[in-house]
Formats: C-alpha cells, sequence, structure tokens
C-alpha cells in the first residue's frame, strides 16, 4: 500500500514539476525573445500601448511674440507640475525660458541651452516610437559627421534594439526618455526611480554602456522630479528650439522643417526634432549644410554633460 502510494505521490510531483516548467518557458519566450530578464517591465511593454499623441506640454510659439506669451510666474511650489515652453526671438537671439526656469534648471544640473557665445548647434531626437525614417536620418548624420542625441523609450529598446546598437555603434548618445513616457511629475519617488532606471538597466545590460542624459517625456517637470533624476546621475536636456513635427498625419514637406529651423538658428541651440517626421528626415541633409553655411557647426551633446 505504501509502495502505491508513493508511485501516485512521484507521478503527480512530476506533472507539477511539468507545469511549472512549461509555464517558466512560456514566460520566457514571451520576453520578447530575449535572454534579458525584464527590468523595470522594459520587455513587457509595448509602443502600441502608449500614448504618445502628446508630445510637448509647454508653449511652441510659431513667431515672436511678446513676454506675455509665456507664464509671468517664476516661483514654483516643489510638487508642482512645470511644462517646459521658451518664447523665440528675433535677429538669431536665445529665446527666453519661462521666468525662473532656467535658474530651477541650473540649481539641479539641468540644460536648454549650450554655450550662448559659439555658433554650436546640439541636435537631439526624441524616440517615443519608430515610424520608419530613424535609419536615414542615422545615414544622414554618418554621411555629413554630425553626432547626435536620440533619446529612447522601454518600447523602442525592446523593438528596435538594431537602430539602438547603430546610434550606440556609430557614436551617438543614446538618452533616456523613460520606460513608458509619462509625466513624471505625476508619478511617487519610487515610481520616477523605476522609469529611469529600469531603462537604464536594460540598456546597460544589453549594450554595456550607461545613460546620462534624460528629457523629461511631453517636457513636463518638477523641482521635486528635476532633484531625483539629478541624484540619479542625470543632467535633464530641455531644448531652445522644437516644433509640432510629432503628428504622423501633419507632413508638410521638407522644406517647411527646413524653413523652420534655419530661421531659429541660434548660439548653443539644443534642437529637438521628433524622428517619426518624415519632413525631418528628408530635410536633414539641408539643415546640416544650410546651417554650416551660416556659420554654426553641430556639436556633440557629451559635452553639455556636468
Amino acid at each position: 500500500m505504501k509502495i502505491k502510494k508513493a508511485a501516485i505521490l512521484s507521478v503527480v510531483l512530476i506533472f507539477l514539476s511539468s507545469v511549472v516548467n512549461c509555464i517558466i518557458v512560456r514566460r520566457s519566450n514571451s520576453v520578447s525573445n530575449s535572454s534579458l530578464s525584464d527590468l523595470g517591465g522594459v520587455y513587457s511593454v509595448s509602443s502600441r500601448n502608449i500614448d504618445y499623441s502628446t508630445e510637448l506640454t509647454g508653449n511652441l510659439i510659431e513667431e515672436v511674440g511678446s513676454d506675455n506669451d509665456i507664464s509671468i510666474q517664476s516661483v514654483y511650489p516643489y510638487e508642482q507640475k512645470r511644462c517646459w515652453g521658451i518664447l523665440r526671438q528675433p535677429e538669431n537671439q536665445t529665446p527666453k525660458a519661462d521666468p525662473g526656469a532656467d535658474k530651477v534648471l541650473e540649481r539641479y544640473g539641468g540644460r536648454y541651452v549650450g554655450d550662448t557665445a559659439k555658433k554650436i548647434i546640439y541636435l537631439t531626437f526624441d524616440e517615443g516610437y519608430e515610424n520608419g525614417y530613424t535609419a536615414k536620418i542615422l545615414d544622414t548624420l554618418k554621411d555629413n559627421n554630425v553626432k547626435a542625441a536620440f533619446f529612447i523609450t522601454g518600447p523602442y529598446l525592446n523593438e528596435h534594439s538594431d537602430l539602438v546598437k547603430r546610434m550606440v555603434e556609430e557614436g551617438h548618445v543614446v538618452g533616456n526618455h523613460t520606460i513608458h513616457h509619462p509625466s513624471l511629475p505625476e508619478k511617487s519617488d519610487s515610481e520616477i526611480e523605476e522609469e529611469v532606471l529600469g531603462l537604464e538597466r536594460a540598456f546597460t545590460e544589453k549594450f554595456g554602456a550607461r545613460m546620462k542624459f534624460l528629457r523629461p517625456p511631453k517636457g513636463e517637470y518638477s523641482e521635486r522630479s528635476l532633484s531625483i533624476t539629478s541624484k540619479l546621475g542625470y543632467c535633464n536636456l530641455f531644448w531652445s528650439f522644437a516644433y509640432d513635427d510629432w503628428h504622423r498625419d501633419k507632413i508638410r514637406g521638407p522644406e517647411y522643417a527646413y524653413k523652420m529651423v534655419m530661421k531659429n538658428l541660434h548660439n548653443g541651440e539644443i534642437m529637438l526634432l521628433h524622428a517619426v517626421s518624415k519632413d525631418n528626415a528628408d530635410a536633414l541633409d539641408m539643415i546640416i549644410k544650410g546651417a554650416a553655411a551660416n556659420g554654426y557647426e553641430f556639436g556633440d551633446v557629451k559635452d553639455l554633460e556636468n
């Protein structure tokens, strides 16, 4: 009788072991066929599940306006969400940031512009998701010997590691745009850390390098989010030029993109372009050559690190 019970127990244990192994294998295969662990959710989130409809919530003023076009508030509570905005200036002068915003950035080692005494432009691209133009952008940068910074999300690293590999191998900066592209001021301290460090851990495990620059999704930040990410070793990199180029269904032609960029060139410019724009991809060679013809050179974002 004891032998029979032992045999039954043995069969049950073998069955349970098979079920557990099956679950483990299926879970392993579901993690984007990656041998890496799902650090922070990077390998379990898809670009289809993230809302990129609003890339920037700050002011994007098409033409030069008055100081009334940007916030007159200069002091904000530590927790309050702020939306990065700039006011363009005439005759290639440095755009104005919201009152007090530049001081807050300086306090936490953030930047929105480089050395305004030099005719240097820092080229950056936001890469929330892929729209088929990044390879062309990388080709153009390589042909012109220009380095740029690409700010990627968790799904981008997961779904387009081949393009991220090119960025790394060709000497570009790969920056942190968080895993899920949330508004950081709306997250808790621990959630902010995981959004940032979760992506960095996966990137480091995959490419053996770390991330040093962070672009807050949607340009939304607070003094608290700046403080947390600064303590994590990041330079929050905003911008001194951007335009509404993230709409997939808003194609206006490369000439439009070229004119928007050229009329807003300025010293120390940190230029934000979205790589999902066909206009930007088609205009990039013209932009690089046009800026050079106006006496500007393209710098390496690495030089902006504190």
